[in-house]
């Protein structure tokens, strides 16, 4: 039976809260936000209709608070729940909790969540449906860890069972590191996730990261969309994503696909997810993990198919079923998404939180930017460092490269530190823009891409010419400051970004 769904609380904050807003406010829903202390100015709060207050700035008092969170719902009279990603958003009770309450949670079924929410219960489900999986062992001691290692043969990788996105994983190329990789691994699954179980994988070598964006009904079709290609990558977290990849074939992603759907409905699922493989150079994939949610990188994925994954998340929610059979889609040209972070690469990527000044994002043909963040903002040090997320589309890779240069060169933040610079070095990058990458080309790359900008004298000469025309418009500001304190001098960060612009 097909529900009407009118009004969705969005149990998220910044970008995705947003994201969800606006396709919510397109299918003629009320949305309600909630929000901590930190963000009381936040702009997913001014944008929603209604909004309601949850708690301190610590995630752990706010928005991992399923009681609170449901508590919302009822005060607002929401019919349903969008959790979008992170938080709440791959928790099978708060997903059963929305169900007692009579609530619609939009996501997979809390089942599949359960059965892929274990790493390791995940390979097992994953290896009995015939997905392949990277060799691996379980661990419950050092000595447990040691024998494996010797079976599967080094590298191997430590990982925590109960989590992801780079936290309590390490590698270990000899058993000498292993003690103390197993003591951090597990410390640090023991932090961030409550659980310090880990398991052990054999390492890939300089392989991809190459994920499979999967759609399913409740009716039990589920169909895949096509890849995104994740390997530009620092500490296991992903910083651009691009579909389709440059190391795959139609054929190869094809198959991957086909594996992916098989894995899906092994586990009943429907809803958007995602399958993350390692595609080795020799052609072979292996199943990683599974996001039971709606990815960061989803943009690029509605970019090249010209899906709304949110709008059918919300329909399958409901119980429509797919409106399309797998031969139905096709992707069309290239994306790529840069996450613009709040971080100083200079520092070793340190958060850099605090109040954006003056804030211009690009725009014009083939670019989207999802963002949550607007000048006179702060960006927490309580959440994760995001300002937005920069996308691109054209029809081949060699214009969407140049099509990001253009965004990013348009890119205009003051107040904080960002990555843009280390975005602009890497998409010169020779190799990047040949498209010949791996999970370790930023670490190996990082000296050229962290590279102080060198200018030739002529350069040099401009570059002056820039800031002397700064200085006189700031004088002259200052002599005459225009009604309402407005100017139109540009700012010293925009002469220092036309200074890199100009080295190429």
């Amino acid at each position: 039976m097909v529900k009407m769904l009118h009004k969705v609380l969005i149990a998220n904050r910044g970008e995705i809260a947003i994201r969800v807003m606006r396709t919510a406010r397109e299918m003629g829903m009320r949305t309600v936000a909630v929000f901590s202390e930190a963000d009381r100015g936040a702009l997913h709060v001014r944008m929603a209709d209604e909004a309601v207050f949850i708690g301190p700035s610590p995630a752990s008092e706010s928005y991992l608070c399923g009681d609170k969170i449901l508590a919302a719902a009822k005060l607002t009279g929401a019919d349903c729940i969008h959790p979008g990603y992170g938080f709440l958003s791959e928790n099978a009770a708060f997903a059963e909790a929305c169900a007692e309450a009579g609530l619609v949670f939009v996501g997979p079924p809390p089942s599949a969540m359960r059965d892929m929410g274990s790493k390791t219960a995940a390979r097992e489900k994953m290896a009995a449906a015939g997905v392949p999986v990277v060799p691996g062992a379980y661990a419950q001691t050092i000595e447990d860890a040691l024998a494996g290692a010797e079976i599967i043969g080094y590298p191997i990788m430590l990982k925590a069972a109960s989590g992801g996105g780079g936290k309590g994983m390490r590698l270990v190329n000899e058993a000498r590191e292993m003690p103390s990789a197993w003591e951090r691994a597990r410390s640090e699954a023991k932090k961030f996730f409550g659980d310090d179980t880990v398991y052990l994988e054999k390492a890939i070598i300089a392989p991809r990261h190459v994920e499979i964006q999967v759609m399913g009904d409740q009716q039990g079709n589920v169909v895949h969309v096509f890849e995104r290609d994740c390997s530009i990558q620092r500490r296991n977290q992903k910083v651009v994503e691009e579909t389709p990849s440059p190391a795959a074939t139609p054929e190869l992603i094809a198959r991957m696909g086909a594996i992916a759907v098989k894995g899906a409905k092994a586990v009943g699922y429907f809803s958007a997810g995602t399958f993350e493989f390692l595609l080795a150079q020799d052609g072979n994939f292996y199943f990683l993990e599974m996001n039971t949610r709606l990815q960061v990188e989803h943009p690029v994925t509605e970019l090249v198919s010209g899906l709304d994954l949110v709008r059918l998340m919300f329909d399958v929610a409901a119980g429509k079923p797919l409106p399309f059979v797998q031969s139905d889609l096709t992707s069309r040209g290239v994306a790529i998404q840069c996450r613009i972070y709040a971080e100083d690469p200079a520092t070793g990527y340190l958060p850099s939180p605090g109040t954006i000044q003056e804030l211009r994002t690009p725009s014009g043909p083939g670019v989207r930017d999802d963002s949550g963040a607007y000048a006179g903002c702060t960006i927490s040090s309580f959440y994760d460092p995001l300002v937005s997320k920069l996308c691109v589309w054209a029809p081949t890779r060699e214009e969407a490269v140049q099509r990001m240069r253009r965004a990013l060169g348009e890119y205009v933040v003051t107040g904080i530190k960002t990555n843009l610079a280390f975005h602009e070095a890497l998409f010169r990058h020779p190799l990047f823009v040949a498209g010949h990458y791996d999970t370790g080309f930023l670490e190996r790359e990082s000296a050229s891409l962290l590279a102080p900008a060198t200018f030739a004298a002529e350069d040099e000469e401009a570059v002056a010419i820039a800031l002397a025309v700064h200085k006189a418009r700031s004088d002259r500001k200052a002599a005459a400051p225009h009604e309402g304190g407005t100017t139109g001098a540009s700012s010293p960060w925009v002469a220092d970004h036309r200074a890199r612009l100009w080295r190429s």
